[in-house]
């Protein structure tokens, strides 16, 4: 036989394109459009119903960046049509490639309730499935101009205070039309046959099955009236159609989602509106497709829809109570891992968890996080406990280096624990549940043999309308298809069930889940990562005196919602692309604001509370919020400090410079203003190298080459400017409970300001630096080379710490380039050890070299700003304010104490007298990590407590008040079952028994 092959798909695409797929729509008859431009920011529905419409045509220009446009389209179905099908066709002037990046629309009726979402690949309304003909149209379209910021170019389009006023879209269509079912499924037959062939080698028979199938359909149609032939083209199709999947084909579970970014190249309001035309699209396709299963993850999107649009949440209510609408991930937000705290992560799983069960009676089995850029080893412990029992994510296969060996896993955390997890091989988590993408999924697969089924995400995300019925008809056809996976629409957890039950040993993964790309992202825009920092440090403090308040004074009331709302804010903005930095201006300037607000609340807060519980003034009062005493005065307790310690010396040194000495360091900065002895004077150790330079900084050309924002790539360290010239060295404070020095340098166009500070008693050098910053596309460093031979660093993570290697023996440890620690850093050489801990810093590099005298020197670095100029193109600009420490002979005990100590600071008051801590705990490993009342408004005392060194601990907690009972609980405050622990003395003293980085929540109950 003659190979025609090339002919004949060459011809299906044509005919597919420009015959077929235009034949859809018949018949055309324009709409009367009118308009109304919304000034300003968007307006409540009634008032864009109620506006002054004027006169609009196709064609015509709208939209300024972010603004609103309200179009009001009109018209009546010919008589002519009757018992046809008739849709609008709503074309705001969409681009086709860019679903979710552009203009998006949402049609109202008259009385304000929604129809369906605009967008470009959803641009259609349904007008009646048979029509009377007569019918009266009147829609509404509440239409966003948002800009196109997928370039990855500087623009400042990215801001409504600074984006360009000039219309971006024109209207290209308007009309209302027969729909022609047949010609529509014979497309999609068409379509999904052809993405098939082209999975199928040359050789396959089954291609040319298929291709004689087409080229005989093709025959059947008559180009000049596609509608009147499309059902005999169709049956010339159905016998490839229906040939069925091989046996051993793929399984894959398609699960209807729509990944939208809570922020991103878009603001927060920008979002709200977004989920509701998204979730407006997903209603009408579960009301008309009841095989359709749509997954949604993130309880702040849902509350949003809960409170502005109250319509769309009662018909997700009837939804969910199908199972049908599957609320999934668990979590608030879908948050970034790696610089969360501890105690904002399990609230992430408090306060999403409890909304599902609170709103829909739902308790969600796992984590859905395909986004987020990386996985702390800490969230193993942190999924179970919330009581969860499956996790997914999808973008560790954007790795650069190293592709990740499994697909389906259990992965273990710092304490042991494991979760069954699941990388979906599709690679997207926006499927289009294309015949390339399935088989993508089946080739990519990595637990072949053992495993047979992954999980497939389908649907337009961050915007663009969410699953299509273009997207179930390609389902349908491929359900059980020869030479395609079998695919199946059903929900996550029935995929999880299925995938561990014939994978119940899958392979083990320990450790942390290392994204090799989008490392920029522990440093980019520092005063949102500080913003954060210091909320999770207020609302720590804020929870444990307004507890010991409530306990303790009489009348005090506990601030459950206050505390509450503030709580989910921080959440919120820990979303993935806000608190790693990688949004548009607008959202970190509204972050840096919000921040604000809920910085004043929080102290605020504390005051009331600590002033509650300080009495008449009589004395000073040092109120300690840290998990560890400090200068005498207990954790979570209040009291008159102890004497500092030894005062501090200051001595000229010899060649220039300073000798600060306070009997436990011995401090040496030289004539350029440098670090250049930390002297251990206890263990006789020297922490700076020889010849080294600590508190170095450093600048670095920063221009990776893609993702701006996101990404730090290895060539930066090709090139460096240490910066030693020094415009001024000056002694500010002169002991003896403190010894300051100030260093003033310029660079480039920015200038950076240090106070040096050595206090009596204190094992640490504290560091405050001021830049003023002006630099473009560059990276500012500190440098700490030190005189000890590490081979691997430890790095505080979420309730413990997670060791790295210094050396680059492999490729995975070389992709390790920066790394994330939260409070500090530490290294060691058996004995001894030096820390570097900070205020909200996150990023950091460890590397090491051998010196001509044998020694080795493990250089540690902190990342302190970044200049990118996309997606702001001010990224960072202007003061900083950033605060470290060098803790020279510091062991892991030592850095986590010191870690807390910076980020935790006193607070002085006037008051009568000491006040005990509400609850005590006897080992210094273990470390309370919360104190706060339930969350079920009880008065019951949550304490959450973990061991920090990662080893076995046995501990006393001792509360100060009167204990009826103690149990146990999960992260949502449920008691597990036999965990009852009463109390073991008559002063309620209760012993404790943790594992290595184990996480304990206690629950107690007030006589």
């Amino acid at each position: 036989m003659h190979d025609d092959r090339s002919i004949t798909e060459h011809r299906l695409r044509r005919v597919l394109g420009e015959r077929i797929k235009p034949a859809v729509y018949s018949g055309a008859l324009p709409l009367t459009i009118e308009r109304w431009d919304a000034a300003g920011e968007p307006v409540p529905v009634a008032e864009g119903l109620a506006a002054p419409y004027g006169p609009c045509a196709v064609g015509e220009e709208w939209g300024p960046a972010w603004g609103t446009t309200w179009f009001k389209v009109t018209g009546t179905v010919p008589a002519e049509w009757a018992g046809r099908t008739v849709e609008a066709v709503l074309d705001l002037g969409f681009d086709r490639m860019m679903p979710g990046f552009q203009c998006e629309g949402l049609v109202h009726r008259a009385d304000g309730s929604e129809v369906k979402a605009l967008n470009p690949y959803n641009d259609w309304v349904r007008v009646a499935d048979r029509a009377a003909g007569g019918e009266r149209i009147e829609w509404y379209v509440e239409a966003a101009s948002n800009p196109v910021l997928v370039e990855h170019r500087p623009t400042y389009e990215g801001d409504r205070l600074t984006s360009g006023d000039r219309p971006l879209y024109r209207i290209a269509r308007m009309d209302l039309a027969v729909f022609e079912t047949e010609v529509w499924e014979l497309a999609l037959d068409l379509e999904v046959l052809h993405d098939l062939m082209m999975q199928l080698g040359e050789d396959e028979a089954r291609r040319y099955e298929i291709l004689r199938a087409v080229d005989a359909a093709l025959d059947a149609v008559d180009l000049a009236d596609v509608p009147a032939t499309a059902a005999a083209a169709r049956a010339r199709l159905a016998a490839v159609l229906a040939a069925p999947a091989h046996a051993s084909a793929h399984r894959i579970s398609a699960v209807g989602h729509a990944h939208i970014d809570s922020a991103w190249l878009w603001p927060l309001r920008e979002t709200v509106r977004k989920v509701a035309r998204t979730t407006s699209n997903v209603l009408g396709l579960l009301e008309e497709h009841p095989e359709f299963v749509y997954a949604m993850s993130q309880a702040q999107q849902l509350q949003w829809i809960k409170t502005h649009r109250p319509e769309l949440f009662e018909r997700i209510k009837k939804k969910v109570a199908e199972g049908r609408f599957v609320p999934v991930g668990g979590m608030w937000v879908e948050s970034d891992t790696n610089m969360v705290g501890g105690e904002a992560m399990v609230r992430q799983f408090l306060y999403g968890k409890k909304f599902f069960l609170d709103e829909f009676g739902i308790e969600t089995r796992g984590v859905w996080l395909p986004d987020s850029f990386g996985y702390t080893a800490a969230l193993p412990q942190i999924v179970r406990l919330s009581g969860s029992h499956w996790f997914l994510t999808q973008k560790i296969c954007w790795s650069q280096v190293n592709p990740f060996p499994h697909h389906t896993f259990r992965w273990e955390g710092i304490d042991g624990t494991r979760v069954f997890t699941h990388f979906p091989p599709v690679d997207t988590y926006n499927s289009d549940l294309g015949a390339a993408q399935l088989a993508h999924a089946a080739r990519n697969y990595r637990e072949k043999g053992r495993g047979s089924r992954s999980l497939v995400p389908f649907g337009w995300g961050d915007g663009g309308g969410g699953p299509t019925r273009e997207h179930l008809a390609r389902a349908a056809r491929q359900r059980n298809l020869e030479g395609s996976p079998r695919v199946e629409i059903e929900t996550p957890d029935a995929f999880f069930e299925q995938a561990r039950a014939e994978y119940e040993d899958a392979p083990v993964w320990a450790g942390e889940l290392y994204l090799e790309l989008h490392r920029g992202t522990y440093t980019s825009q520092a005063r949102t990562k500080q913003g954060n920092r210091r909320s999770e440090s207020l609302l720590h403090e804020a929870e444990l005196w307004a507890a010991t308040a409530a306990v303790r004074v009489p009348g005090y009331a506990y601030p459950y919602e206050d505390l509450e709302r503030l709580w989910k804010t921080v959440l919120l903005h820990q979303f993935h692309d806000i608190l790693p930095g990688s949004s548009i201006a607008w959202v970190h300037r509204e972050a840096r604001a919000t921040y604000a607000r809920v910085g004043e609340e929080l102290r605020a807060i504390t005051l009331a509370a600590q002033l509650a519980l300080a009495g008449e003034a009589t004395a000073e009062l040092v109120f300690n919020c840290a998990p560890h005493a400090r200068r005498g005065v207990p954790a979570g307790g209040a009291g008159r400090p102890a004497a500092a310690g030894r005062p501090v010396r200051r001595t000229p040194r010899t060649g220039g410079g300073h000798v600060l000495d306070n009997g436990r360091l011995r401090v040496e900065v030289d004539g350029r203003g440098l670090i250049v002895s930390a002297y251990d004077v206890a263990a006789g150790r020297e922490a700076v190298a020889p010849g080294g330079a600590a508190n170095l900084l450093q600048v670095h050309p920063d221009f990776p080459n893609m993702w701006d924002a996101w990404d730090i790539d290895a060539f930066y360290r090709n090139n460096v400017t240490d910066l030693l010239d020094l415009d001024s060295l000056e002694v500010v404070a002169d002991g003896p409970d403190a010894v300051t020095l100030r260093v003033a340098r310029s660079f480039g166009r920015s200038r950076a300001t240090q106070y040096l500070t050595l206090r009596a008693g204190a094992g640490t050098v504290d560091i405050v630096t001021e830049v003023d910053w002006h630099e473009t596309e560059k990276l500012l460093k500190a440098a700490f080379p030190l005189d000890v031979k590490a081979d691997r660093s430890a790095s505080e993570t979420q309730f413990g710490h997670v060791y790295r290697a210094t050396h680059t023996n492999t490729s995975w440890e070389a992709a390790k380039f920066e790394i994330c620690a939260h409070r500090w850093i530490h290294v060691e050489e058996p004995g001894w050890g030096v820390a570097l801990l900070n205020d909200s810093t996150y990023g950091h590099d460890v590397t090491r070299d051998v010196r001509p005298d044998g020694g080795q020197t493990t250089t540690v670095r902190l990342s302190l700003l970044r200049a990118p100029r996309y997606p702001d193109p001010e990224t960072d600009q202007g003061a900083h304010t950033l605060r470290f420490a060098l803790a020279p002979g510091a062991g892991i005990a030592d850095a986590v104490r010191e870690g807390h100590a910076l980020n935790l600071p006193e607070r002085v008051l006037p008051g009568a007298g000491p006040i005990a801590p509400l609850v005590a705990v006897t080992e210094g490993a273990v470390v309370l990590e919360s104190l706060k009342l339930a969350e079920d408004r009880s008065g019951d005392v949550v304490v959450r407590l973990y061991e920090s060194l990662g080893g076995r601990a046995h501990a006393t907690l001792k509360p100060g008040f009167r204990v009826a009972s103690a149990a146990e609980t999960d992260l949502l405050e449920r008691p597990l079952p036999g965990t009852a622990l009463g109390p073991a003395s008559e002063d309620g003293s209760l012993p404790l028994t943790l594992r290595p980085f184990q996480l304990l929540t206690l629950r107690l109950r007030r006589t």
